[in-house]
């Protein structure tokens, strides 16, 4: 009954919706969980899945046809990322590709840029990334210390980034550096850089607490010489583009939640009812009964928000806050329902074959990237005291 209630929602109710989850459903479960302990054992996916999937349509699917997507709106490419989660596959870094690189190539890249990268990404030939991150700044990007050296019809980067997700296997990664470095112009810009172009170099992927299929690694430029072409946007531009297209990554990670959350019940309702204890279910016991209905009326309470959410980014109405708030709640919650469910399956709850304890230690790390919980609290605050804010900044600007 439960299932039934959570799929039953207004913005997948379309027949395309009803198709596109079969499809996906189909793919992951004869092409994708296959495969899942091989990838796990080289902490990568294979590039024949990013290929398979661009095959059947399922990259970019929210990109014009003009640039090889499916034309599509925003919800098909939440119904994707819902279905994987529910199934707990953290291996291909789909939607990072989908969902951040693309719509920042889409919305600010020039018609060359858009010609040559977009029609690739949508086919799986080339994986792609974003190296914002670095070894001494976190969510605090405009203390990014990567440089791009103006060389007049290049620039020279050095720099290093790390936890990029996709890093590895990625052949093109849109990467934040500081133009001008050490003047008065001096500004984030972002670059669009390929693997292959020299002192491009990559690290080992890290050996993770969990998302083991996924690789994440270190990335490094040592005198990388970058075409002005490939300046995505303007110079000096790059810190207004990600805080703009955050809000997207964002949401990207409480639809996740929500997904994963509801695969952690849909497992956890199955085995308490069959697994029994002191000659009955787990499910006949009152307690069992009380987590499971906490549990089901959490996720249910945060789906409603984040639908809201999906409904608005298919809008382009989305507000920053909203997009914060569906992250940190979502990902809290997802954490505390995986915790609750994890303790219904008793000891093989911690046992790695059964899917419960990959959930655990996969979801940990919602609540720390695309900006910590806590930086979501400050964002949210922001907005709320707003007008404040301005008001003290332009006090203490008078009194100078």
């Amino acid at each position: 009954m439960l299932q039934n209630i959570l799929l039953e929602r207004k913005i997948y109710a379309s027949e395309e919706h009803s198709m596109m989850r079969s499809m996906i459903q189909d793919f992951i479960t004869n092409e994708v969980e296959p495969q899942i302990e091989q990838w796990e054992k080289d902490g990568m996916v294979s590039r024949e899945i990013w290929q398979r999937a661009g095959e059947l349509g399922l990259l970019c699917m929210d990109m014009p046809e003009e640039y090889g997507g499916a034309g599509l709106d925003f919800t098909f490419n939440a119904l994707m990322i819902e279905e994987f989660a529910r199934k707990n596959i953290s291996g291909p870094g789909f939607s990072l590709h989908s969902d951040i690189i693309a719509p920042y190539i889409l919305k600010w890249g020039n018609e060359a840029q858009k010609k040559k990268y977009l029609p690739i990404m949508a086919t799986g030939k080339i994986i792609t990334a974003i190296g914002m991150t670095e070894p001494n700044c976190g969510s605090d990007l405009q203390a990014i210390r990567t440089t791009a050296v103006d060389k007049g019809d290049h620039y020279l980067v050095n720099g290093q980034k790390t936890f990029i997700t996709n890093g590895y296997m990625c052949d093109m990664a849109v990467v934040a550096v500081k133009t001008n470095p050490g003047t008065a112009e001096e500004g984030v810009s972002l670059l669009i850089m390929e693997s292959k172009w020299e002192g491009f170099e990559k690290g080992i992927p890290f050996k993770k607490v969990g998302m083991k299929a996924q690789d994440t690694c270190e990335l490094f430029f040592d005198n990388v010489k970058v075409p002005k072409e490939n300046l995505l946007g303007n110079e000096g531009q790059g810190f207004k583009i990600m805080m703009t297209e955050l809000a997207r990554e964002r949401m990207s990670v409480a639809i996740s939640a929500i997904g994963g959350a509801q695969g952690a019940i849909e497992d956890t309702l199955s085995y308490t009812s069959t697994r029994t204890a002191f000659k009955q279910p787990i499910a006949g016991f009152q307690n069992t009964q009380f987590k499971m209905a906490e549990c089901a009326t959490e996720l249910q309470l945060h789906q409603a928000f984040v639908d809201r959410c999906i409904e608005d980014l298919a809008q382009h109405k989305l507000s920053a806050e909203s997009a914060s708030m569906a992250k940190y709640s979502a990902t809290d919650m997802h954490g505390k329902v995986v915790d609750e469910c994890l303790q219904l399956f008793g000891g093989y709850g911690y046992m790695w074959e059964y899917p419960i304890a990959r959930m655990y230690a996969d979801n940990r790390v919602a609540r720390i990237y695309a900006g910590t919980n806590e930086i979501m609290k400050l964002l949210i605050a922001r907005g709320l005291y707003k007008e404040l804010f301005q008001k003290l900044k332009a006090m203490k600007k008078n009194h100078k």
